[in-house]
């Protein structure tokens, strides 16, 4: 299994909108690819169909065609903690059902991005969380960071909790959600520094700005080529 996992250092930072760029640049290179999200919560009926907007997002990205329900296995109604989703409808998360999905996405696509739900350590059953899903996974963890105050002290508990786990951060991005926020090229110094400081340097793949309209091809644009191929071990591109 080829790819990256993509977590993020609260809900709502921007992980599916990372994700569907990084699989834009993917299919750019001419590579067959796919996101997977394991666990998705809150659903919505269009054209008289209940989707989840990001399991539509990361299906739509891909350059390989796959069903909603293979790009999305678990999902649920309620936009809230997926253990308190699954209690709500009378449901399990199965570990071992996501994981096998994976291995279904990955034997139709080279290259497989995975995005997690919510932050790095969500409880997903009252055995297992978000991080033993990537740790199944073993795929190299990218961390968002949504760029407002606070973010340093989040980003650098959800880097020791990676690497608590074992896993490794392969790399972060920058992902600016208030436009306004004092300081900036400082606070994202600081952080650089201090990630390379607590463990081994831990590149940046870029500062994706906050935009009105987002799609997967304008956020790629703020991505490093040269990290991005680091990051999927592409050395012959």
């Amino acid at each position: 299994m080829r790819g990256c996992f993509v977590t993020g250092t609260d809900t709502g930072v921007g992980k599916t909108l990372i994700s569907t760029a990084l699989l834009y640049w993917l299919g750019a290179q001419g590579l067959a690819c796919s996101g997977y999200k394991p666990v998705a919560a809150g659903t919505q009926v269009i054209d008289g169909e209940r989707v989840n907007e990001d399991v539509r997002a990361l299906r739509a990205a891909g350059s390989v065609t796959l069903d909603d329900v293979v790009v999305g296995p678990c999902q649920f109604e309620a936009a809230c903690a997926p253990q308190v989703a699954a209690t709500l409808e009378g449901r399990t998360i199965d570990r071992v059902a996501l994981l096998r999905g994976a291995q279904v996405v990955a034997a139709r696509a080279e290259w497989l991005v995975v995005e997690g739900v919510g932050g790095f350590c969500v409880p997903l059953a009252p055995d297992f969380d978000s991080a033993d899903l990537a740790g199944d996974l073993a795929l190299p963890i990218v961390l968002v960071v949504g760029l407002r105050l606070g973010c340093i002290n989040h980003a650098l508990l959800s880097a020791e909790a990676i690497r608590r786990r074992g896993l490794p951060l392969a790399a972060w991005v920058a992902n600016v959600l208030d436009p306004q926020m004092p300081h900036r090229g400082d606070n994202l110094a600081s952080l650089q520094h201090e990630l390379d400081r607590r463990q081994e340097r831990t590149p940046r793949l870029g500062l994706v700005p906050n935009f009105d309209s987002p799609t997967a091809a304008a956020v790629a644009a703020h991505l490093d080529n040269a990290a991005l191929r680091t990051l999927f071990g592409l050395t012959w591109i």
